[in-house]
């Protein structure tokens, strides 16, 4: 007959035991054997992430900074729409020429390297199978992807101070003003999407944006008014 101590310890290790885990995500990631855990690679988004939120930031920056540039000696609102539209339209060509021949010459340094691995597997150096050059080939960059993505980005961008600027006809710091909170909105806004996509903080890169947008259009505004200033009404 067991003893009441013996009773005791055989109950204590029938219980179940929970595992002492202090690492929350360590528990919310703890999955029953057998079933498989999905791991999402978010470098991998580095590439078109980078590419739209440059070319959508770059967008508004630059047409907004060229609105009120303009702005700042022709108040107007036909000249500030017209700066606007010329500089919407120059840099989204601008943008998609230039990640077309970025993005190429990575296809084609990339391409070079995948021929060069084939033909040391063909001599015995080096072994690759065709599965494995089609998985490479898969995962090359696509410059027209990437050119029509920025292209689109950038005006996208640069629709924000436009569309801002075309409903206030009459007053210009009344005008100014709309353009600046519109484009603070919308680089928040952008900042704050690119963090959330790519798993990092919000804050932060949000609050680099918004800062880097008031510095390009504080200077922008402030020299083309200094130029004009120095230059006299002659020019």
């Amino acid at each position: 007959m067991a003893t009441p101590t013996e009773s005791q310890s055989s109950l204590q290790a029938s219980k179940p035991t929970i595992p002492n885990v202090d690492d929350i995500e360590q528990q919310q990631t703890t999955e029953p054997a057998g079933l498989e855990i999905e791991v999402i690679d978010y470098s991998s988004r580095a590439q078109w992430l980078r590419a739209t939120i440059l070319g959508a930031n770059d967008g508004l920056l630059s047409t907004a900074s060229l609105m009120v540039g303009v702005g700042a000696i022709q108040k107007d609102l036909k000249t500030i729409m017209l700066a606007g539209i010329a500089g919407l339209v120059a840099g989204a060509c601008s943008m998609a020429i230039g990640e077309f021949v970025s993005v190429y010459s990575q296809y084609d340094i990339e391409m070079a390297q995948i021929k060069r691995d084939v033909t040391r597997g063909t001599s015995g150096d080096v072994i690759i199978s065709a599965s494995e050059i089609e998985e490479r080939k898969r995962k090359l960059p696509s410059p027209f992807k990437a050119a029509t993505a920025s292209a689109a980005a950038f005006a996208l961008g640069a629709f924000v101070p436009l569309l801002a600027a075309a409903f206030i006809k009459e007053d210009y710091y009344v005008r100014l003003g709309v353009v600046v909170a519109a484009v603070s909105v919308a680089l928040i806004g952008f900042g704050g999407v690119g963090a959330v996509l790519g798993r990092a903080r919000v804050v932060k890169p949000s609050l680099r944006v918004l800062v880097g947008g008031w510095l390009a259009m504080g200077v922008t505004f402030s020299l083309t008014k200094l130029v004009n200033d120095l230059a006299g009404p002659g020019i």
